[in-house]
C-alpha cells in the first residue's frame, strides 16, 4: 500500500506534469512573470467555467475577500455576519477593515451558518453576510438570499473550500457555488481543489461595476498607470501560478469526482455506526450519491465522533500512519484576537460542540481503495 498522505499533490502533478512543466517554462522563457497572458486565459476559462461575467485573480484567497469587501465601500463600524466555526481568514479581513465582525452558530447537520442564526444578528447596522461552503458543501443560498433582499444586505460567498460545486436552488435551477452572491472570494492554496503551487486567490461577480471597481483595487488602484483612482493594494496572481491552475482547471470535476467517490466509500464504511456521523448533502437536491448531487466537493471529510475520545482517535491514526486533522480545534469567538463581550456561550452551543467531535480524514484525488479500507478498518478498530 502506499503511503498515506493528508493530500497527495506529488501524484496529482505526475498525471500532469508534462503540461505543468511546459507551461511553467514557456512563461520563463517568455518573461511574462506579471499579468501576462496566462493570467489573461486563465481569467477567461474560470469564467467560462463557471458561467459567471467577471473572475479578477489576486494574489490569495484572503486578499480575494478583503477585496470584496473594499469593493462594495463597507466602512468602519458595519457589521458583517459569518460562521464562528470556519478558518480565521473570514473573520481576519473583517477585522483588518476596521468592520464589525459578528460570529454566528452553525448547523449541526451541514456545519454551515445557520440561517435562523442570521437573522437574530441582524441590526440597523448590519451591512453584510458572508456564508462560508465551509469543507466543500454549498451553503443555504436561498435563505440567505431571501434574508440580504428582505435587509438589503450584501452577500460575500467564501468559496475558498467549495469550488467546482452546484447548488440546487428550491426551484430545480443549479449554479455554482460563488456565483450566487453579490461576491465571492476563492483560494487557490495548493491543498484546495483547485491549487497552485504557491499562493493564489481570485474574486467572482456578476456585477459590472463592482467587477471594474476591483479591477483597480488589486492594482494599487490603478485603471491607468500611475493614475490612482481608488485606494487599493498589490494583490496580482502570478503568471507561473495561472500556467499551473490552468493545467488543472480542465481536470477539475475530475478531481472533484474523484473525491466524491472516495467520500461515498467512507460514508459506506461508517453506516449506521454508533459513534460516528458522516458527511451530509445539501437536501435540495435528489441525487442519491455525492457524485449525482455534487453540493459537496470535499475539500475534507470530517466525521463527528460521538461518545468516544476523539483527540486519542487522532493519536491511534497517527501511530498506524494514517494523518488526519481537527479543522477547527477552537471557535473563532473564543480566539484571542476575535473575543468580545457582546458574545454569548448559550448562542455557540453547535460549534462548541463541533470542536470537540470533528475529525477530518485524509481526502484528495490520489486516494484509493486499498488506502480507504485501511483507514476505515483503523478508525472502527480503535472506536470499537
Amino acid at each position: 500500500m502506499k503511503k498515506i498522505q493528508m493530500v497527495d499533490l506529488k501524484g496529482q502533478y505526475e498525471n500532469i506534469k508534462e503540461r505543468v512543466n511546459s507551461s511553467i517554462l514557456n512563461v520563463i522563457e517568455t518573461t511574462t512573470f506579471i499579468n501576462g497572458p496566462e493570467v489573461h486565459e486563465f481569467q477567461k476559462e474560470l469564467e467560462e467555467y463557471l458561467d459567471v461575467k467577471h473572475v479578477i485573480p489576486c494574489a490569495n484567497g484572503t486578499d480575494a475577500l478583503q477585496i470584496a469587501m473594499m469593493g462594495l465601500g463597507l466602512e468602519p463600524g458595519d457589521e458583517v455576519i459569518t460562521a464562528d466555526f470556519t478558518f480565521a481568514a473570514t473573520v481576519e479581513v473583517i477585522a483588518l477593515l476596521q468592520l464589525t465582525p459578528v460570529l454566528v452558530d452553525v448547523d449541526s447537520i451541514n456545519f454551515n451558518i445557520d440561517v435562523e442564526a442570521i437573522k437574530k444578528a441582524i441590526t440597523p447596522k448590519t451591512k453584510a453576510i458572508v456564508p462560508v461552503h465551509l469543507f466543500g458543501l454549498a451553503a443555504n443560498m436561498d435563505e440567505i438570499m431571501e434574508i440580504a433582499e428582505e435587509h438589503n444586505l450584501y452577500v460575500i460567498e467564501d468559496n475558498a473550500q467549495g469550488i467546482g460545486a452546484d447548488y440546487t436552488s428550491k426551484d430545480g435551477t443549479k449554479k455554482k457555488t460563488g456565483t450566487i452572491g453579490h461576491v465571492a472570494s476563492t483560494s487557490f492554496f495548493p491543498s484546495k481543489n483547485l491549487g497552485c503551487y504557491g499562493d493564489g486567490g481570485a474574486i467572482f461577480t456578476n456585477d459590472d461595476d463592482l467587477a471594474h471597481q476591483i479591477r483597480g483595487i488589486v492594482n494599487h488602484g490603478m485603471y491607468e498607470r500611475y493614475h490612482h483612482d481608488v485606494v487599493g493594494v498589490n494583490s496580482r496572481l502570478d503568471s507561473i501560478q495561472a500556467a499551473v491552475l490552468r493545467a488543472k482547471l480542465p481536470h477539475l470535476d475530475a478531481y472533484n469526482t474523484a473525491r466524491q467517490r472516495a467520500a461515498q466509500k467512507y460514508t459506506d464504511a461508517f453506516k449506521d455506526h454508533k459513534h460516528i456521523i458522516t458527511p451530509t448533502g445539501c437536501g435540495n437536491c435528489s441525487g442519491t450519491t455525492f457524485e449525482a448531487c455534487n453540493c459537496h466537493v470535499f475539500h475534507q471529510y470530517t466525521l463527528r465522533i460521538i461518545n468516544a475520545d476523539r483527540d486519542a482517535l487522532v493519536s491511534y491514526l497517527f501511530e498506524n500512519g494514517i494523518p488526519s486533522g481537527v479543522y477547527y480545534p477552537i471557535p473563532l469567538h473564543l480566539q484571542k484576537a476575535y473575543k468580545d463581550e457582546r458574545y454569548n456561550e448559550a448562542d455557540f452551543a453547535v460549534t462548541n460542540q463541533l470542536v470537540k467531535e470533528v475529525i477530518s480524514l485524509p481526502m484528495h484525488t490520489e486516494l484509493d481503495d486499498e488506502q480507504i479500507d485501511y483507514i476505515t478498518k483503523t478508525v472502527i478498530e480503535f472506536i470499537g
